[in-house]
């Protein structure tokens, strides 16, 4: 098997391809939960400290020197890292929240009682009948073989 071919085999599996799926998807859920988080949620938060952008605070170890270009600010950003702890509380809540959704449709799924088999057609229940019919004729009883 060409490496090609292999390679098509394996991308086009259904659990290859949910996985893009979701990748996708999560990348985009970042994107609306960091903007939910930087644009909604921190500004009253601001408000409600003074005034204070957490996304700006920082803690500055080597201070910035302007008289030379060398010599750059060393810091750290505390209120950013501040956000992003926020973010993933926000993303691990809505997992969270998704996987008690998923587990619950399984527990009713499985609280159901397994769908009971139609009843056979009389095309059906005569073919039956014929079948057992043909065992007794036959000597053959619940599928041992004959009696000599």
């Amino acid at each position: 098997m060409s490496i090609v071919s292999e390679f098509r085999e394996f991308i086009s599996r259904g659990n290859v391809i949910d996985l893009a799926v979701g990748v996708i998807i999560g990348a985009s859920f970042n994107a609306i939960v960091k903007s939910l988080v930087d644009q909604i949620i921190m500004p009253p938060i601001g408000l409600l400290t003074g005034g204070i952008d957490f996304s700006r605070l920082k803690w500055v170890l080597r201070p910035e020197d302007p008289t030379t270009e060398a010599v750059e600010q060393v810091a750290i950003m505390y209120g950013a890292f501040i956000n992003t702890l926020i973010q993933f509380v926000i993303v691990a809540w809505a997992v969270f929240m998704l996987v008690k959704l998923v587990n619950a449709m399984r527990r009713k799924d499985a609280e159901q009682p397994p769908e009971a088999k139609p009843a056979p057609s009389a095309t059906e229940t005569l073919l039956m009948e014929i079948r057992d019919q043909l065992k007794v004729q036959n000597g053959l009883q619940d599928g041992a073989p004959p009696k000599a």
